[in-house]
C-alpha cells in the first residue's frame, strides 16, 4: 500500500490488517455469511483498536458490505476510525484479482461473495471516497495521507 509505505519511510510506525490475510489465520473459521462477516469485522476492529492504542497507524483493508458492519467498526474504534470507501465496480475488481478470489467466486468456490451473490451497500457518509477507476494510485495515496494528517492534527489539538 503506497500510503503506508510513505508513512513508514517517514519513521511512522504502521501496520496493515488485510481482511483476506486474516481469514487464513485469526478468522480462518469464518465464512462470508452475514453472521460470520459481523464476527470478522468485530475481530479485525478489536485488533486494530489494540494497535491504535499503542500509537500504531493501522490500515485495515476489509470489505464491509453493509452499514451495520461499518457501524460496528465505528463503535469499537470511535474517533480513531477514518472510513475510506475504496470505490470500484465488480468488473474492475475482477480484472485486478491479484489474490484469485474473484476467480474462485466465479467457479462457485466462495458463497456469499460481495457483489456476486452477496449484497453491497455503499457507505452513506464515508470520511473519504477514493474512486479507483478514475484516480491514480499516487493521487489516491496522497488523498489518504492528507486525511490521516488532518485526523492526527485534529486529535492533537483536542
Amino acid at each position: 500500500m503506497t500510503a503506508e509505505r510513505v508513512l513508514h519511510q517517514q519513521g511512522r510506525f504502521t501496520t496493515i490488517l488485510d481482511g483476506d490475510n486474516l481469514r487464513t489465520g485469526l478468522n480462518a473459521n469464518l465464512s462470508f455469511t452475514d453472521q460470520d462477516r459481523l464476527e470478522n469485522i468485530r475481530r479485525i476492529s478489536e485488533v486494530a483498536k489494540i494497535f491504535v492504542s499503542q500509537g500504531i497507524i493501522t490500515f485495515v483493508s476489509a470489505i464491509t458490505p453493509r452499514g451495520e458492519l461499518r457501524d460496528l467498526a465505528r463503535g469499537i474504534l470511535g474517533k480513531d476510525l477514518i472510513e475510506v470507501y475504496v470505490q470500484a465496480s465488480y468488473e474492475a475488481c475482477e480484472k485486478r484479482d491479484v489474490k484469485g478470489l474473484y476467480a474462485k467466486a466465479a467457479r462457485g468456490e466462495i458463497a456469499h461473495f460481495t457483489g456476486k451473490d452477496g449484497s453491497f451497500e455503499p457507505p452513506q457518509n464515508p470520511d473519504l471516497t477514493l474512486d479507483t477507476e478514475t484516480t491514480t494510485i499516487e493521487d489516491a495515496a496522497f488523498e489518504l495521507l492528507e486525511a490521516i494528517r488532518e485526523k492526527i492534527a485534529i486529535q492533537r489539538s483536542l
